[in-house]
């Protein structure tokens, strides 16, 4: 990564517990307002998937924080797309169209995330990156 700076921050703790009865209660309902179906079937496929929809639920969270905008009209659930490198498993975001013109807007270049999990907790943590 070249050098630049940090335009914005964000962090988000979610727990596992609370993601289990928003599944539980409002299911594909909620799935499809907040995840999009590449997620979803990435999640189903875990021994306890509410872990999973909890850390990428966090780093939606995260990365609206980053952007100063919060979850809206700016940006939504469905413009980021939490994704993992394919060779390392390093989790990243995919960013809609809409959410890229934000970006530019912002002169940001890159979103950085890091995500934990615990079994009670995930926790993500997003930088927006500019030259």
């Amino acid at each position: 990564m070249g050098s630049g700076h940090v335009l914005g921050i964000g962090v988000d703790l979610v727990e596992t517990r609370r993601m289990q009865e928003m599944l539980d209660r409002w299911g594909a309902k909620f799935k499809n307002k907040v995840f999009l179906k590449r997620e979803q079937t990435y999640c189903e496929t875990k021994a306890v998937p509410s872990r999973h929809y909890a850390g990428r639920f966090a780093v939606k969270e995260a990365v609206t924080k980053a952007f100063g905008t919060g979850v809206g009209p700016h940006i939504s659930w469905l413009d980021i797309e939490v994704v993992r490198d394919e060779i390392t498993g390093a989790p990243s975001v995919k960013l809609s169209r809409k959410a890229k013109k934000l970006a530019s807007t912002r002169k940001a270049d890159n979103v950085l995330i890091s995500l934990a999990h615990t079994r009670n907790y995930a926790m993500a943590h997003a930088l927006l990156i500019g030259k």
